[in-house]
């Protein structure tokens, strides 16, 4: 993308300390944007932060007042609030027949209601009546598990179709309500970040792949583009679904797996 696609734009990235959030952060400040950057992790979130010329706040995207409070940092700090990026999410592998209720508790709080209140605060704020009230972008983070079937990722894949489902209804609102927002997602492939090398290493140890090279060559195998995604695939469709380039895209879910998702 060009260095001044962004330019002028106010972001919010939640989960942007470390993994794929912080690629998407890195990649938007490339852009031009001014970042704020939104973490339960506060220290490696200002480091982060730091390192891109941005800012970070404390983000616990489960709590209304939390996401209260982030909204009115960046709108304070940066000037402004037109991006919102939610990416935080957790997975948390298991086979159905051993589903732990708390764990699909966790992933249903943090993947859906922390995404659907980020949706909420962000359009309220960019709403012409809003804090910000000059429109603007959300782009959440779904995942390939919302459009594939791939064993021991059940209560994952639920969360982040959901994410899927939220964005289409968001998008649909905000229009009809000439809140002047575009609400759309993107679906990840794997990435070997710390929580795509984890989910390989679960997949073995549930007995699903004989190792998590296995596994990750099951994923590769799966994939026309014949690789695991990197962090910039991810981010450049970000920054792409959060520019004027995709000024008449609204209530999308794009694929950025190779094709694994076809």
């Amino acid at each position: 993308m060009a260095q001044d696609t962004l330019a002028g734009r106010h972001a919010l990235v939640t989960g942007g300390a470390q993994g794929l959030g912080a690629g998407m952060a890195q990649a938007l400040a490339a852009a031009g944007a001014q970042v704020m950057i939104g973490d339960v992790q506060e220290d490696l979130a200002a480091e982060t932060a730091s390192a891109l010329g941005g800012k970070a706040t404390r983000l616990d995207v489960t709590d209304e007042a939390s996401w209260e409070a982030a909204v009115g940092a960046t709108i304070e700090q940066l000037g402004g609030f037109d991006i919102l990026v939610n990416n935080a999410g957790i997975e948390l592998s298991s086979l159905i027949v051993d589903i732990d209720a708390g764990d699909l508790r966790k992933m249903l709080e943090v993947n859906v209601l922390g995404t659907a209140l980020g949706v909420k605060h962000a359009l309220r704020a960019m709403r012409p009546d809003g804090a910000a009230g000059k429109g603007g972008a959300i782009v959440n983070v779904s995942s390939v598990a919302a459009t594939i079937a791939f064993p021991g990722i059940a209560g994952y894949s639920a969360t982040k179709s959901a994410v899927d489902r939220l964005t289409r209804v968001a998008a649909f609102e905000a229009g009809k309500l000439g809140l002047g927002v575009r609400v759309n997602c993107v679906y990840p492939g794997l990435v070997p970040t710390a929580m795509g090398q984890k989910l390989a290493v679960d997949m073995a140890e549930l007995g699903l792949f004989e190792s998590p090279e296995a596994a990750v060559g099951a994923v590769v195998e799966q994939t026309p583009l014949g690789r695991l995604g990197e962090v910039a695939d991810m981010a450049d469709a970000v920054v792409f679904l959060a520019s004027d380039q995709a000024r008449f895209i609204t209530g999308i879910g794009l694929p950025v797996d190779g094709g694994m998702g076809m």
